[in-house]
């Protein structure tokens, strides 16, 4: 069946309603019956309680409930409340940052016209847009919105902005023709479509589709179809949290085993072995990554970053692919003159000479047969325009002082159907006619040529030539306009028969051009290891130009047209992609795809847009990008992240800071697994060597609440380095927990379990098991504090500057130090903690065995580091 846009108007009105004549008030009811409402259909949203209940369905979240109740059932009221309210915190902040309230559906209703003007039995009536069906026949005029998709069936000079649908900058010249073969949304030149508007001139559709049937409730239900994405380090956490969950669990159960076999009471037993999985289980873990997430965001709206979605941040980290838009991201999204054609040669906007009477011509004319204005820096009236007003303006021509000059008397208004405009002046007394428009046309109208030898007829040669540039410019992606004149009577009435046997003056050529910093951020893109891809609704031959101008693209062959997809299957494309640098002319359908394909291949992808049609794609990517000035609010709700200057280097920068973010969160669960291994290792080695047990269930409570959270925080607001840009990214199926890690891990947490147990020795040698223990607790705090530094990088670092720029960290060393010092020192408080009091001579023992960690971590890190250079040597 034939497409709406390739059948004449009066054919689609007797195709769909049997007739060319308007509705009738029945058949009006009978339409909405069969079509339904007006209005987008609305998908069902969590609960701000079900949100919050989803926090709970953690497996390490479960496994602490379950200690919770173990220590309430064992009298442990303490522990059980502390491990409630850890949990309970965590699971708030984690509501409040997921209440998002899908708000993408409703952004999308309100791109609906509240009215429309309808023809209703004969009469124009202007009705709620919900209220238009299939069948109706709509008015439009300039600043319309429009109320559903329809067929044109009449227009005057109408120009509809299509940029929500197909991502194009320009308004969409329209008319009535039909257009042959299949063609792309942005080139059906006779439709109309809900949520674009109209710039310029006016026109009567036919509705042919309502609700959800349109290109934007389309959209609508690819919304509903995708799925957020869970970011690497949410999958990661996932998945450690039931691993190490488990190991700990297992450990625990042995020890309580150890004990009970060997006569201990086994409630006790018990309730030590709780104890221990409480503190060996990082359950601030959740909450110290929201709080670095919390920080990294802040930093990130000071860089023109707005996160919507706490994740995102590091996400970004791992992103290998970066779908861009063109328009206004990599681009400026206003356009600039670029070249000029006069005298039959080419030259660069900024060198008109004004002494020249061509050129002074040529740009005297496109000021004059314009209807932009620039009046105290605000910009009304076509992009095209626009440009030429503005280089006016830097040569000192400024637009209203031209036009004073030089008054407009009669005009023939731009028709997309002729694609002129012309105006009439007196030019040095003569009486002139200026025109303005596509160069093509233009050619078949040309009669003479000016030069700077004078005006000659135009030969076959000169309109070669004039061609020849034409092609040149449009194969660069330039947009061209040409000028010419023609004089004409005096007190001649402008008539569109006058625009005939014109005088050639010359071709401007435009440009949106690039952002300066673009070309630097790809390189950037490409030096991390980050495919950076252009995906656009623009033409090819537009977005290559742009896209080799910027460096993202190399080779014309990596360039193609969204049509060319069509035809390949899901697997097909997932080859097909790995070759494609550009894609222009594409459907929302056809971005899903291309997101989805790079996915399947393992890649983590960021999308950036900022239309309606853009929005299913943002959803889809892993980190979905939107544009806070020119974006959709759609878009906006859809995304992960909205850039506040729309610019492309701005994502690379949250990359930057979503790398260190994950670095930092990475180095605090070092610092709480190692200090919670050597915790481990100490109770193993008691056990099995028949010591007493060396920490009262207290002495575990305070160091999992008081001397981790507040370093392991810290670490995680470690200043960001730049040197995270010269890795390459992350795999997406890469745990945290590689062999790597967890040997640096086991080395580390085995340095802090020796230590602590030779402080258990030299106080259990003295007779008290109780000095032993209070020894072991204060060597095991300070040594996890001083542990703190030795996180900080994988290099080692004592002694150097960076040892000692993280302010937060100091500080939560000298807190730390001063709370283990009071429960060791004061004697109020050794029946709360369970300690003996310490003489400075035992204390200073602790100190030392603790902060002998420190050179001897930072020795093995130096071995390590050697070695890792031989292996790569090698």
């Amino acid at each position: 069946m034939s497409e709406y846009y390739q059948l004449p108007g009066k054919e689609v009105m007797r195709k769909v309603n049997g007739s060319e004549e308007p509705l009738t008030a029945g058949q009006i009811r009978e339409h909405q019956e069969k079509y339904g409402r007006n209005e987008l259909a609305e998908g069902k949203k969590e609960t701000i309680l079900h949100i919050f209940l989803g926090q709970y369905k953690d497996f390490l979240v479960m496994i602490l409930i379950a200690a919770a109740i173990v220590s309430g059932l064992l009298s442990d009221v303490e522990s059980a409340v502390v491990i409630l309210v850890v949990i309970t915190v965590n699971a708030v902040l984690g509501t409040l940052q997921t209440v998002k309230a899908e708000q993408s559906l409703d952004s999308l209703k309100k791109l609906s016209a509240p009215e429309a003007k309808v023809l209703r039995e004969g009469n124009l009536v202007q009705i709620p847009s919900a209220e238009v069906t299939v069948g109706d026949i709509v008015l439009l005029d300039a600043g319309d919105y429009i109320p559903a998709d329809g067929r044109l069936l009449e227009c005057a000079s109408l120009k509809v902005d299509e940029s929500a649908l197909t991502g194009e900058s320009l308004g969409v010249e329209k008319g009535t023709e039909p257009v042959t073969g299949e063609v792309p949304l942005g080139d059906r030149t006779n439709m109309v479509y809900s949520g674009c508007f109209a710039t310029y001139g006016r026109g009567t559709f036919f509705v042919t589709a309502v609700g959800m049937e349109t290109e934007v409730g389309k959209i609508a239900g690819l919304l509903n179809k995708t799925s957020e994405k869970q970011t690497p380090l949410q999958r990661n956490l996932d998945q450690f949290g039931k691993k190490l969950s488990i190991l700990i669990l297992a450990f625990c159960g042995i020890l309580f085993g150890i004990q009970v076999i060997r006569g201990g009471d086994a409630g006790d037993a018990f309730l030590f072995a709780v104890a221990l999985a409480v503190a060996a289980i990082p359950e601030a873990l959740s909450s110290i990554v929201t709080i670095v997430l919390s920080f990294g965001t802040q930093k990130m709206a000071r860089e023109h970053a707005i996160i919507r979605k706490l994740q995102a941040v590091e996400g970004l980290g791992s992103v290998s692919v970066i779908c861009s838009d063109k328009t206004g991201t990599l681009t400026q999204n206003r356009m600039k003159v670029e070249d000029y054609y006069v005298n039959g040669i080419r030259i660069r906007g900024e060198e008109i000479n004004l002494e020249d009477p061509q050129e002074s011509m040529l740009l005297l004319s496109s000021i004059l047969c314009n209807d932009a204005s620039n009046a105290d820096g605000t910009e009304i009236g076509d992009p095209t325009e626009i440009a030429l007003i503005n280089l006016g303006d830097r040569f000192g021509l400024h637009a209203s002082d031209v036009r004073e000059k030089y008054p407009r008397f009669g005009e023939n208004p731009f028709d997309s159907d002729r694609k002129l405009m012309s105006t009439q002046h007196v030019m040095e007394d003569r009486p002139t006619m200026l025109v303005k428009g596509a160069v093509d046309v233009l050619l078949d109208r040309m009669t003479y040529i000016q030069t700077k030898d004078g005006v000659h007829p135009m030969t076959d040669g000169d309109r070669e030539k004039i061609k020849n540039q034409n092609q040149e410019f449009s194969k660069e992606g330039l947009r061209v306009l040409g000028f010419a004149y023609k004089e004409i009577p005096p007190d001649h009435e402008l008539m569109l028969e006058d625009e005939h046997h014109l005088t050639f003056i010359g071709m401007i050529a435009m440009v949106d051009p690039p952002r300066e910093e673009s070309a630097e951020a790809v390189k950037e893109c490409r030096r991390a290891g980050i495919r950076p891809i252009m995906i656009t609704g623009d033409h090819k031959v537009t977005a290559t130009a742009i896209a080799k101008r910027i460096g993202i693209l190399k080779d014309e062959s990596e360039a193609c047209e969204g049509a060319e997809m069509d035809s390949l299957s899901d697997q097909e494309l997932r080859d097909f992609v790995e070759d494609i640098s550009v894609y222009a002319r594409v459907t929302p359908e056809h971005k899903i795809r291309i997101v989805r394909a790079w996915q399947e291949k393992g890649n983590i992808v960021s999308m950036t847009g900022d239309g309606v049609n853009d929005a299913p794609a943002l959803k889809q990517a892993d980190i979905g990008v939107a544009m806070g000035i020119t974006g959709s609010e759609v878009s906006k709700d859809a995304a992960s992240m909205v850039l506040t200057d729309d610019n492309f280097a701005t994502i690379i920068k949250a990359v930057e800071n979503g790398r260190n973010v994950y670095r930092n969160i990475k180095n605090s669960i070092r610092f709480l697994l190692s200090g919670n291994f050597g915790a481990i290792l100490a109770v193993l080695y008691a056990s099995v060597a028949a010591l007493p047990v060396p920490f009262a269930p207290v002495h575990l409570l305070f160091i999992n609440l008081l001397t981790d959270s507040l370093p392991a925080i810290a670490l995680g607001l470690e200043p960001h380095t730049k040197d995270v840009m010269e890795e390459k990214p992350r795999p997406v199926d890469e745990s945290i927990l590689t062999k790597e890690f967890l040997q640096k891990i086991g080395i580390e947490g085995l340095c802090i379990a020796v230590t602590t147990m030779a402080a258990f020795y030299i106080g259990y040698r003295s007779g008290s098991a109780l000095l032993a223990s209070s020894m072991a607790f204060g060597t095991l705090c300070m040594a996890r504090l001083v542990h703190g530094f030795n996180c900080k990088d994988d290099k080692p670092a004592a002694f150097s500057k960076k040892m000692w720029n993280n302010v937060y960290l100091l500080g939560a060393f000298a807190l730390g130090l001063c709370l283990i010092t009071a429960v060791l020192m004061i004697p109020a408080l050794k029946g709360v903690f369970k300690v003996q009091t310490l003489t400075w001579t035992q204390l200073l023992t602790v100190y030392g065995l603790a902060v002998l960690n420190l050179p001897v971590i930072q020795l093995i890190k130096w071995a390590w580091g050697k070695k890792e250079e031989k292996e790569v040597t090698k």
